[in-house]
């Protein structure tokens, strides 16, 4: 989604009681690898670095993420911010404070069974600049990597939506990030990249950003090209209102067709649309269009969920989301 900047006060905040017994996770009845939900949060406020928990940002909620988990979901992205993991400087260090907020919602998450992705919500910058410094971004995956090279229920997300970049720099950073990780002792995790343009499934290739990312190598063979997709007018994922019944089949087709035509694998890795009829067929229509397609795609994820989106338009938070209530239980055999 198209969010440079994400504003929320306190006054909005829902709190994150103690983690409920273990659950562990349901069969989902679809042919998918992952499918799950983006935990927004810990990438809030984000002109207040490195700002305060509880007033700047906050932490998925636990019991919202074992509802989720009931319902089949095994997938659940965690936005967070790289200023706050690592301040000052991409090759400074670690703000224990902050990460030891992404240790234990990691480690709840990993612990139920389910992937924890791993998402650095910057649009390629740090402190709003575009990333440049190609070894300083492999210095600070080095660092996280590390972190949580022993649980392989961790997913590794580059960055999120590179945009308004050299398509060639941001390949390189991808596949800095692919090196630094491996080179960190995490060789078992998969690693989800993402390119330029909002990495975007519906000019995947028109962008240009293909050329590039279709060159990065793993020794691991782990690599799952990520890619988002919304459904109204300019693809922002800013309306309820969808283009028509059939936009999500037909803005995949072309990174369908690149993702066979070059033996690749890829996740739809944000995804949404209005709770209302035209929205729930194309989205329909699109995670049918991925299942007939399971070969290529290895699922989706909704945006987005978290405790302080209130009333959002997109909202899976349960239990009284926008689209939690009104587009979920029309989505199930997709789980």
């Amino acid at each position: 989604m198209r969010f440079v900047e994400t504003i929320v006060t306190a006054a909005t905040v829902v709190g994150v009681v103690a983690a409920p017994a273990p659950t562990p996770t349901t069969k989902r009845a679809s042919k998918f690898q992952f499918v799950g939900v983006n935990e927004s949060g810990a990438e809030f406020g984000n002109t207040a670095l490195p700002g305060q928990l509880g007033k700047d940002y906050t932490w998925p909620d636990q019991n919202a993420i074992t509802t989720m988990i009931g319902k089949g979901m095994n997938s659940f992205r965690v936005p967070m911010m790289m200023e706050r993991f690592i301040p000052n400087k991409m090759t400074g260090t670690v703000n224990e404070t902050y990460a030891s907020g992404l240790d234990t919602i990691v480690k709840f998450i990993t612990g139920k069974g389910a992937y924890a992705i791993i998402d650095p919500h910057n649009f390629g910058r740090y402190y709003s600049n575009i990333i440049t410094d190609v070894e300083g971004f492999g210095a600070w995956w080095g660092v996280m990597a590390k972190r949580y090279a022993t649980n392989d229920k961790v997913i590794f997300d580059t960055n999120n939506e590179f945009h308004d970049e050299d398509n060639a720099l941001v390949a390189n950073l991808n596949q800095k990030a692919i090196d630094a990780i491996r080179a960190a002792g995490a060789t078992s995790q998969y690693i989800f990249v993402e390119g330029n343009s909002w990495t975007g499934a519906w000019h995947w290739t028109s962008s240009g950003t293909a050329d590039g990312m279709g060159k990065l190598t793993d020794p691991s063979d782990k690599i799952v090209y990520e890619m988002h997709q919304y459904l109204d007018t300019d693809g922002s994922g800013t309306s309820t209102a969808c283009v028509s019944s059939t936009i999500g089949k037909e803005r995949l087709q072309d990174a369908t067709a690149w993702l066979k035509a070059n033996g690749k694998k890829g996740i739809l890795g944000e995804t949404a649309g209005g709770s209302n009829a035209q929205c729930i067929s194309a989205l329909q229509g699109m995670l049918g269009y991925m299942a007939d397609n399971s070969d290529v795609w290895t699922g989706w994820l909704w945006w987005g969920a978290g405790p302080w989106w209130g009333n959002y338009i997109y909202g899976m938070e349960p239990p009284s989301g926008t689209a939690y209530t009104g587009i979920l239980p029309s989505l199930t055999q997709y789980i």
